[in-house]
């Protein structure tokens, strides 16, 4: 099980504009900073939609860490 200390420290350095979601051009952008350069924003975006609870399209920390948890 992960640390939610952890994960709220991880969400928040995705969450670049600090608006408490994760877009798609945020986690494109926090892939590619970690060297995956490969995502494009539509990866990004069917990633983000498989782990998307309430279909609004942006991760929620409650979304990011009910996937990291499981």
């Amino acid at each position: 099980m992960a640390d939610i200390e952890e994960a709220r420290k991880q969400f928040q350095r995705i969450d670049a504009d600090g608006d408490g979601f994760i877009t798609a051009a945020e986690f494109k952008s926090a892939l590619a900073q970690a060297g995956d350069w490969n995502v494009t924003e539509t990866v990004a975006a069917a990633i983000i939609k498989q782990r998307d609870l309430n279909g609004d399209q942006v991760l929620s920390f409650d979304e990011f860490w009910a996937y990291l948890s499981k």
